[in-house]
Parts: structure tokens; C-alpha cells; sequence
């Protein structure tokens, strides 16, 4: 038995909340300010980049979770993408939430998402390197000593030949990840309200 007790899904519960009441004021704020590039070229251009990081990370959380899924608890998973990083997982959320907040057309705001997503993800990634320290012991103080905390450090990449796969994880993972698309129609729809007036633009930020 460990003296460190861990509820992973309570933690994840709590995380999804923080975020939730994060993101809503960001939201909030989007619905006041506007893009000082308005519609122009570089407006567009990181709309569009943003909406790529989305995909990727929709795509690499879900790479993810062929490997964590299910496994967390249990042992200790140190290859492929947790073999450059201990948190790649949250890693690919940073890229989300970049993305999510490019989808204004402010660099300023997509910032300040990837800022909220560190903040909440930062007091998540502490509790449980705190369980999983003293559930595994050395060999996770071991991996904890030469694999970075974000990274990506490609050069300590190592697979393994076989890989046990889970779906229920997988889809679960890629379901959530999905969720990250819904920023596109939300920012457009505030963009519409404030170029028609029914949204008050208070300040533009770059």
C-alpha cells in the first residue's frame, strides 16, 4: 500500500472543471475584444494555422493513448511518445489549446489559452508524478531523471515491438479530442455578432 492516495478520474474530474470555468471566462473575454488585424491576411493565415495544431492534436493525443490507455496506474509506460515525454498527452492539449485560441485571429488570445492549459495542467502533472513516485518507486524516479517533464527530447525515443491497444481508450480519447473542433463555429459565430453589432468590441489585441 502506498500512503499517497490517488483517484485518477476524480483528478481528471477536477481538471476538466478548472478547465471548463478557464476557458468560459476566455471566452467571455473573446466576446469583448477583436483581432487588431480585423479580417486581413494574418487574421486568416492563424485561423488557419490554429485550426492545423487542432488536428494535430487531435491526432497525437489520440497516438497517445495507444499506449497510456488504461496502463496508467498499472505500470510504467516509457515508450514510444512517453519515451521523449512524460506528459504527451498534455503536451498535444498545449497545441489544442493554441489552436482553439488562433481561432480568434488574436496571437494575444491563442497565447493566453496555451497559458490556462499549462496553468491547470501544471497542479494535474504534480499530483500524479507525486502517486506514481511513490507507487513505482526507483524505477519511476529513474524515468523520471532522464525523460523530460513536456520535451519532446527525440533523441531518447525507444518503441516496443508489440503494442496491446485498448479502443475503448482510443475512441474515448478521440472523442474528447473532437471537442476542440467546436471552436471554429463558436469564434466565427462571436466574429458574425460583433461585425453585426450585437457584440460590443471593447478592445482589439494583436
Amino acid at each position: 500500500m502506498t500512503s499517497v492516495s490517488f483517484d485518477l478520474q476524480r483528478v481528471q474530474r477536477i481538471r476538466k472543471f478548472a478547465i471548463l470555468l478557464f476557458l468560459l471566462a476566455a471566452v467571455a473575454l473573446a466576446m469583448v475584444t477583436g483581432s487588431f488585424w480585423a479580417h486581413g491576411a494574418f487574421h486568416k493565415a492563424l485561423e488557419a494555422f490554429g485550426l492545423g495544431a487542432i488536428v494535430l492534436a487531435i491526432v497525437g493525443r489520440a497516438w497517445c493513448s495507444l499506449y497510456i490507455g488504461g496502463r496508467k496506474k498499472a505500470e510504467i509506460v516509457a515508450t514510444g511518445p512517453y519515451s521523449i515525454s512524460r506528459n504527451p498527452l498534455y503536451v498535444f492539449s498545449y497545441v489544442a489549446a493554441f489552436g482553439v485560441g488562433a481561432q480568434t485571429g488574436s496571437f494575444v488570445m491563442a497565447v493566453l489559452f496555451v497559458m490556462i492549459a499549462v496553468l491547470v495542467f501544471h497542479f494535474t502533472i504534480a499530483k500524479e508524478e507525486a502517486w506514481l513516485t511513490e507507487a513505482f518507486g526507483q524505477p519511476y524516479s529513474d524515468y523520471l531523471a532522464r525523460t523530460p517533464r513536456c520535451g519532446p527530447d527525440f533523441s531518447k525515443w525507444r518503441d516496443e515491438g508489440d503494442l496491446v491497444i485498448k479502443p475503448q481508450f482510443f475512441l474515448t480519447t478521440l472523442r474528447d479530442g473532437l471537442v476542440f473542433l467546436a471552436a471554429v463555429p463558436i469564434f466565427e459565430g462571436i466574429e458574425m455578432a460583433q461585425a453585426s453589432g450585437w457584440l460590443p468590441v471593447l478592445m482589439l489585441l494583436p
